[in-house]
């Protein structure tokens, strides 16, 4: 599959310091795919390492302080030879923090070897961080990966091409038809491929709930008994919050005398690993936005819309007809795809409720105040309230209409938020 990461991965190899490769991110997004694939493509060998309840590996990196000789013994291990730049050596699953140590010796001056480090734990690689790697983060697919891999990458050209004049997108119903599809589908590599290759809509439904299920394994293997039990109250629970109105957290909502301080360590260790997304609500527009976020008033976005429009129990008849479930869609999709382009998410809202989805803040310092518009309404006055107050000079509505400007504010279609990594 053709993965955005890819790119990453082969300025790495150009690169000359050859420091290992650090790929971390949620589980089922196509980590160990997406290396072993590079690895076959460029690579006369590849060494792959299963790091996880292996203490014969990790009894021979923690003993082994001579890089050649560690190298010799690696290739008898994994049953492959491995040739100074022209093996990729993968290390999966690491989830020891002595394992990462051990693998600081691949980044000394002119090492030779290329290695590929691989972790779903980004509570651990948090905590182990080391000059000595480079570290990468890997999400499921975004639309324009999913369109690369359905057959319609020639969509993405036409679409840049009118973010960037504001000129209306000629294929504009067939890419709103495909990012439809997308919002019922998801990004996970493996969902994307059974749609592919036919698979029924029970089917792609199943393995949407396998991954849940490995979800739920996730958070039980990093946390404790207890934070399994509210982990999977918080996963059961979120889908009715985020189809209502008032989208922020309410831990009442869960069940009578629910209190923050039971849920809080396990919503931080799922935001943390990367399943679910965490935004902030802001009253004020002051830079940077991390000085005046609410820390205790916040929504939850699933990492993934189609999980989120699976444990909705939606069928397609309501994602057609059913505005508020497909803006709730539409707002967590937003939520995932500013998250891979690296920004922190939060949200304004007045105590008059007046409320803009999301506030951002680009790499130059600019806020970016972004609103995806009610399906059901022609005007919102909330943006150009929002503007007024706080100087703001570019405003994005997110609209199921084509691309456009109306009062100094960017009508933006649905299917185009990728482009938003250009602001």
């Amino acid at each position: 599959m053709e993965r955005k990461i890819n790119n990453d991965l082969l300025k790495w190899k150009r690169d000359s310091l050859n420091k290992p490769f650090f790929l971390y991110g949620a589980r089922q997004v196509g980590k160990t795919y997406s290396v072993l694939e590079f690895g076959k493509k460029f690579y006369k060998n590849v060494a792959y390492f299963n790091t996880e309840n292996n203490s014969d590996l990790l009894d021979l990196l923690l003993k082994e302080k001579n890089l050649d000789k560690l190298v010799v013994k690696l290739s008898l291990m994994g049953g492959v030879t491995i040739f100074p730049d022209d093996t990729l050596i993968i290390f999966d699953n690491i989830c020891d923090e002595k394992m990462i140590k051990s693998l600081k010796i691949f980044g000394s001056n002119n090492n030779p070897y290329q290695v590929v480090m691989i972790s779903s734990s980004r509570i651990l690689v948090n905590s182990a961080r080391v000059e000595e790697f480079y570290y990468r983060p890997m999400y499921n697919m975004d639309f324009f990966e999913y369109l690369s891999n359905t057959d319609k990458i020639q969509l993405i050209d036409f679409i840049k091409d009118s973010y960037e004049t504001s000129a209306p997108m000629p294929f504009h119903q067939m890419a709103l038809d495909a990012y439809y599809e997308f919002l019922q589908t998801g990004g996970f590599p493996e969902v994307v491929n059974a749609k592919l290759t036919g698979a029924s809509y029970f089917e792609i439904e199943t393995i949407k709930k396998k991954i849940v299920d490995v979800y739920k394994g996730e958070y039980a293997y990093y946390g404790t008994g207890t934070d399994f039990a509210k982990c999977d109250e918080i996963i059961r629970f979120l889908p009715s919050q985020l189809i209502k109105n008032n989208k922020k957290f309410q831990y009442v909502l869960m069940r009578k005398g629910a209190r923050s301080k039971e849920y809080d360590s396990s919503i931080q260790n799922m935001v943390t690993n990367g399943i679910l997304n965490r935004s902030y609500r802001i009253t004020n527009v002051i830079s940077p936005l991390l000085s005046v976020k609410d820390s205790e008033s916040f929504k939850l976005y699933f990492n993934d819309v189609g999980l989120l429009y699976s444990l909705l129990f939606v069928n397609q008849s309501q994602f057609a007809t059913d505005l508020d479930i497909r803006r709730s869609l539409v707002e967590n999709d937003v939520a995932n795809t500013l998250v891979k382009q690296g920004y922190a998410l939060y949200y304004y809202q007045t105590e008059g409720k007046a409320e803009i989805q999301f506030v951002i803040q680009t790499r130059s310092g600019k806020i970016v105040p972004i609103e995806v518009v009610d399906m059901k309404m022609t005007k919102a006055k909330a943006m150009s309230m929002f503007a007024q107050k706080f100087n703001i000079t570019e405003c994005i509505r997110l609209t199921e209409d084509n691309f456009s400007s109306k009062k100094g504010i960017r009508l933006i279609p649905i299917y185009a938020l990728c482009c938003l990594n250009n602001l």
